[in-house]
């Protein structure tokens, strides 16, 4: 994945390279030379700048700031190659000059070889911590190749490499929130919390934060602190439905439920065609024990989706207390055929078949919810011990 560096920026590494190295130089012919080389670096004058870097290399062919600093102006005028080896001399007659290490790095991440460009920019961080550069260049890899991860299916990942992302670059505000989005999605909600605080204390109105430090307090249990987070975000994203959504979710876990409808009301307004808060509202209502306002919501959703698992199973419930229980039967069947990671639905499915008198399928099902539930357990309890952490020990 490329990290382009303009003309100008490879420029500005030069003089910034040289403000540090330059004047410590003693006057002699080798120090005037790189001196004048970095001010025609600096005035655009390529050629004057490599005939003063050839020249200290015809005297001292292994004077590593030339090399190093000749590399730079290859690279300026687009000759990669030649500055690769003139970067690797450099590194050869000195193998502890960061610049070298940095100016390679680089080079190799603008060429797309970023596992050579890792072992690169990380041997110039150990040698110079300071070296925003190469720290700059390799939180970008890192960032990307998350990216690239989350894309694939693969969130272990990913969250490793935004946690060496998060190592280089503390309380940056992207990192952050990229790495507590990571965390959630690997369920590790304190962290995500954690991520997205830090987020906001250097972008306190980021809607996206705020919406997903909501849902982080959530999952923890901390109702009233999802609360105010959402009712942020709704105060940010007034015209968002999936604001009013998780507020009406929280309030009704909250017991709040006549302010949940409000809520869940005002999501449909905005979002008619949405199955979320139809669900969440029928979910409400069956959970109020108000079967035919619940039915109602259920089958508005299936009839424009009718494999969603989350209505399917709520219906299978409504039928399932209303004695209905061969309509239960189907619907339940029905959602964990579209999604048989749903416990809840194996459960009720499980006393469906009891109540038919069908005890080996009755006992699947409470098998299988059982199961569901201890595999959601371990899985909380091992991610973190499990986490595919890159390789940080540089060359």
């Amino acid at each position: 994945m490329k990290y382009c560096l303009s003309q100008f920026a490879w420029t500005s590494i030069v003089i910034w390279m040289a403000a540090i190295t330059v004047p410590s130089l003693a006057q002699d012919a080798t120090a005037s030379r790189l001196r004048h080389a970095v001010q025609f670096l600096s005035a655009g004058n390529l050629d004057r700048a490599a005939g003063e870097l050839e020249s200290v290399l015809r005297s001292s062919p292994n004077e590593q700031r030339a090399l190093d600093l000749l590399g730079v102006v290859r690279i300026l005028q687009h000759r990669e190659s030649e500055a690769e080896s003139l970067f690797q001399q450099a590194i050869q007659s000195k193998p502890d000059f960061a610049s070298a290490h940095a100016h390679i790095g680089l080079l190799y991440q603008q060429s797309s070889r970023d596992a050579e460009a890792i072992l690169e920019l990380q041997t110039a961080i150990r040698l110079d911590p300071a070296r925003t550069d190469a720290s700059d260049a390799l939180i970008h890899i890192f960032r990307q190749h998350a990216k690239q991860a989350e894309t694939n299916g693969e969130p272990k990942q990913a969250l490793g490499l935004l946690i060496q992302a998060r190592k280089l670059a503390p309380k940056d505000p992207d990192v952050e929130f990229e790495f507590a989005t990571a965390a959630f999605q690997m369920s590790l909600m304190q962290d995500a919390v954690d991520g997205f605080r830090e987020t906001l204390t250097q972008r306190k109105d980021d809607a996206l934060a705020v919406y997903g430090l909501g849902r982080a307090y959530g999952n923890l249990g901390r109702l009233d602190d999802a609360r105010q987070q959402f009712a942020h975000y709704i105060a940010l994203r007034p015209d968002d439905p999936s604001g009013y959504c998780s507020l009406g979710i929280t309030l009704a876990v909250l017991d709040h439920p006549e302010e949940a409808r409000k809520q869940f009301a005002r999501s449909i307004a905005l979002a008619p065609e949405q199955s979320e808060a139809y669900v969440r509202l029928g979910v409400l209502e069956l959970n109020a024990n108000n079967l035919d306002l619940a039915r109602t919501n259920l089958q508005h959703v299936i009839a424009r989706d009718p494999k969603h698992a989350g209505a399917l199973s709520s219906l299978g419930r409504v039928e399932f207390l209303q004695k209905h229980y061969a309509e239960a039967l189907e619907l339940l069947g029905h959602a964990v055929a579209s999604d048989d990671s749903l416990r809840e639905a194996h459960y009720y499915l499980g006393l469906t078949y009891s109540r038919l008198g069908q005890k080996s399928e009755s006992d699947r099902e409470f098998q299988r919810a059982t199961q569901l539930e201890r595999e959601d357990t371990e899985k909380r309890k091992t991610l973190w011990n499990k986490l595919d952490l890159p390789a940080t020990s540089a060359r």
